[in-house]
């Protein structure tokens, strides 16, 4: 399964692909392995904030890459373009591609946009080329890419282990919608990582599988984020919006990822959009009032 959606005219031999964001409903650092990457466990879930790329093979030349939107670079520093020459290195196919990424998730901001462009890309690519990497080589380019890259293959909610390249799918999530706001701040994922203190704690899998095992579960009992406490010690406002989030009729909050982006749980669409409307007011950032993708 995979929530990366495709629309394809032969024509002119180019693929429509949207690219979802996502958030970490519980993230726990396990370890550190000896290469510096930190084990996860987390459960993370795709949701209806899009990009879009719109990539069309082309007989020969450089890789063309144009993006509108929020603004980003065009060159080898654009994850895009990573992923693109990865994809052609592996290959070795013939000819070239032009992309146009319309950028709307927030950039840096823990929904995972970039990883989700990224997957994106290898897929639309292995699309146009007919296919020639099979699922698990480009799982290995995915790896390779990004961390949450992976994930956006796998599509669904998931729970991701290592440093997110092991997924398991989770059967049977319930569909909540989410308010999400990603304030005016910019937050190093370095940063946090390096300033984070590991505890030890017991089994994140027996922790996940019993609160994920007993039907209708708690949601309380899933959100958690090791990186949230050393985000918020430099940047207040993230206990600003969860507090918000939860006045406005959330029935959880959490940051996601390494932040700065912060998101509310709702069961129903009509008390999202109520709180949004609640919160715009505040001016507190950008704010999205968003579907779970299941």
């Amino acid at each position: 399964m995979t929530v990366i959606q495709l629309s394809r005219s032969f024509r002119d031999c180019t693929l429509e692909i949207r690219a979802p964001a996502k958030l970490n409903l519980r993230l726990k650092v396990t370890g550190r392995r000896p290469d510096g990457y930190h084990e996860l466990s987390s459960v993370m879930v795709p949701v209806g904030i899009f990009d879009r790329l719109r990539v069309k093979r082309i007989p020969e030349g450089p890789l063309l890459l144009e993006c509108r939107g929020l603004p980003l670079p065009e060159d080898r520093e654009n994850i895009v373009y990573k992923a693109s020459q990865a994809f052609f290195a592996a290959t070795r196919v013939r000819g070239a591609a032009a992309i146009r990424l319309f950028k709307r998730i927030p950039v840096a901001a823990g929904l995972g946009g970039g990883s989700s462009d990224a997957a994106a890309t290898l897929v639309a690519l292995n699309r146009l080329w007919d296919n020639p990497l099979p699922a698990e080589a480009l799982k290995d380019l995915a790896v390779g890419l990004g961390a949450d890259v992976p994930f956006f293959l796998e599509g669904g909610p998931c729970i991701a282990r290592g440093i997110g390249e092991i997924l398991t799918p989770i059967v049977n999530w319930p569909v909540f919608w989410y308010v999400i706001v990603t304030p005016p701040i910019t937050v190093s994922t370095a940063w946090v990582y390096g300033n984070l203190k590991l505890k030890l704690t017991r089994s994140e899998d027996d922790c996940i599988n019993d609160s994920l095992g007993v039907g209708a579960f708690r949601i309380s009992d899933i959100l958690e984020n090791d990186l949230e406490t050393v985000t918020a010690s430099r940047f207040p406002i993230i206990h600003t919006l969860k507090k918000s989030l939860m006045e406005a009729g959330a029935i959880g909050s959490l940051m996601t990822g390494s932040g700065p982006s912060v998101f509310g749980i709702f069961e129903l669409r009509n008390h999202a959009l109520r709180a949004k409307d609640r919160l715009i007011p505040q001016v507190l950032g950008d704010i999205f009032a968003v579907k779970g993708i299941a």
